[in-house]
């Protein structure tokens, strides 16, 4: 985190309510202000949230179309048609593809799936992939993750005889496509009750529904959890709701019993199932995922979670690992000339946004290097190359910017775009790339604040190391699964040294690996590790406090687990203003 951050404590919770909370449960006073913060008063509530439970599961038939799109499949089924199960390259597209096709498959013989090329046909029910469809004989698509504005393509597809079940999760338009259904729980006229579903989760509901109308227990959808904990986890959705306990149930299904792709992954991930946590999911196993669309074909990805032999699924998953390596390798490469580009005045726009473009980078990382650029210089951030005669590239935004706005305010020098406020990918004419930049450029100006150009660390509570005793441990661990909506907390404790023991690790040594005291607690040590964090190394070692602030994770390695503070930001005791 930048050393300007603006540290942002929230306001204490209901003191009645944390008094009441924390006497119901029997739990410490920080703990129930962090639960009363989340909107859980009661025991009740409290009980449903360290409980998740399945039979909490909202009814798949209050989703608008639903009845529609089981009816369709299970015609489809009985009658021998051939099913093709389409989704995007991603971890969400990938592993909905898996899911689906996984459960049609125990019903049916004539079911395959279809993932479009990244560079060839890009994002989305593409027209390669319906000529595949028609040519194969197939007479339902199923969209996964992709195709509620695939308007002209469902039509085509209509034309040509096929039927087309559309399950997203994306903002729709106004109009819909012509599909037999449209799920997705987005859509205006739906009043499902969560509405933040991913597209693996979309694609649980029909495989849910379906089970309900025609009598398959649920129990056997259980082992499909795991592709939706991954999903969840790799998409960044709300973790409440139907998520959390979806996510909950995956994790479990995860560590407990991981299907052959996963236990595949996980070893060459250096992860040990019974302690793969939604960190290992976003940092290790996602990213591994993903590098199979970005460097090769997202087909690899679904081979390898549907992979019915162990051995199988480790030969496609070691050809993965080297494409992420690989992807890896040109991500730090790309990194590195695109912030070279910022620094010495090569790129289109650096003052209100950083745009930056090179024709020969590749384009399944741009979105990768644009995360990283918004890390280096905190502005929202276009990153664009070169791929089948257009400029194309992806765009990331800053705290409380509408990113999405500003593409959409150039729509005019677009070929297309989409997205959302946060991230967004868009393709243009080369010709409008100068104005292109230049209005986007403006557009920033306008409408982006200094606070915004600021990044806030949001702190929860402040904490005294005292407090962090196995049983809080015990209980926080019990907030998980964390994500959006249900973040891990995060602490503030002030005035603290370290032991002495403080270095550089890492690659580099950019990383920080303390022992933390507080002065009126020497023996009370608290193992620490901050990442990208050894600027402050001189500053600490000269035995300087500091203010801190963290969450608290378990560390587990080769058999061992321990507590330790991941730090967010540190603050030198004279810069602290709060």
């Amino acid at each position: 985190m930048s050393k300007d951050a603006k540290w942002i404590i929230a306001p204490e919770a209901d003191p009645e309510k944390v008094d009441a909370l924390a006497l119901a449960l029997g739990i410490d006073r920080v703990l129930a202000g962090l639960l009363v913060q989340r909107g859980i008063e009661t025991f009740e509530q409290a009980r449903s949230f360290f409980r998740p439970s399945l039979e909490d599961l909202h009814d798949p038939f209050l989703m608008k179309d639903m009845a529609a799109a089981v009816e369709r499949l299970h015609k489809a089924i009985t009658s021998g048609e051939k099913i093709l199960v389409y989704g995007d390259y991603d971890v969400d597209g990938t592993t909905a593809v898996a899911l689906v096709y996984s459960f049609i498959k125990r019903y049916s013989d004539s079911v395959g799936f279809y993932i479009p090329d990244r560079y060839d046909e890009g994002y989305g029910l593409s027209l390669k992939g319906i000529e595949t469809a028609e040519k194969g004989g197939y007479t339902l698509i199923i969209t996964l993750d992709c195709g509620i504005k695939a308007i002209q393509k469902v039509q085509l597809a209509k034309e040509k005889g096929i039927d087309v079940i559309v399950c997203d999760h994306h903002l729709p338009e106004e109009e819909l496509p012509a599909a037999v259904a449209v799920l997705d729980p987005k859509r205006e006229d739906d009043s499902y009750p969560f509405n933040d579903l991913c597209g693996c989760g979309v694609g649980f509901k029909l495989v849910q529904g379906y089970s309900q109308k025609y009598g398959i227990p649920f129990d056997t959808l259980e082992p499909l959890l795991d592709l939706c904990a991954v999903s969840i986890a790799s998409d960044l959705v709300l973790m409440t709701g139907e998520n959390r306990i979806l996510a909950h149930y995956g994790l479990k299904t995860l560590n407990e019993n991981p299907r052959n792709g996963f236990r595949a992954l996980m070893n060459l991930s250096n992860l040990e199932p019974g302690h793969v946590g939604i960190d290992d999911i976003v940092f290790k196993l996602g990213p591994r995922i993903n590098a199979a669309g970005r460097m090769e074909s997202g087909r690899l990805a679904v081979e390898l979670l549907t992979a019915e032999e162990q051995g199988q699924a480790m030969i496609i998953a070691q050809r993965i690992n080297e494409n992420n390596n690989n992807r890896k390798n040109i991500d730090r490469e790309i990194t590195a000339e695109a912030l070279d580009m910022v620094e010495n005045g090569g790129a289109l726009a650096s003052e209100n946004a950083t745009i930056v473009y090179n024709p020969k980078w590749n384009k399944g990382v741009v979105g990768i290097v644009a995360s990283r650029l918004v890390e280096a210089f905190y502005k929202p951030t276009v990153v664009l190359t070169r791929s089948n005669g257009y400029i194309t590239g992806s765009a990331r935004s800053v705290q409380g910017f509408d990113l999405y706005s500003a593409i959409e305010s150039c729509a005019d020098l677009l070929v297309n775009f989409g997205g959302h406020m946060y991230a967004a990918g868009l393709t243009l004419k080369e010709e409008n790339l100068p104005e292109f930049a230049r209005r986007m450029d403006e557009f920033v100006r306008g409408k982006v604040s200094e606070e915004m150009m600021v990044p806030n660390v949001d702190i929860d509570a402040r904490l005294g190391f005292e407090n962090i005793t196995p049983k809080f441990s015990r209980i926080l661990k019990q907030f998980q699964p964390f994500g959006p909506g249900n973040t891990n907390p995060v602490f503030i404790t002030e005035n603290v040294y370290d032991a002495g023991n403080g270095r550089k690790v890492g690659a580099g040594g950019v990383h920080l690996k303390l022992d933390l005291i507080l002065e009126s607690q020497p023996y009370h040590r608290i193992p620490a590790i901050g990442f990208n964090m050894s600027e402050y190394y001189d500053y600490i070692r000269e035995g300087n406090a500091m203010d801190v602030c963290y969450s608290i994770v378990e560390n587990y390695y080769k058999g061992s687990s321990s507590l330790q503070l991941r730090l967010r930001d540190i603050r030198k005791r004279n810069d602290m203003d709060l």
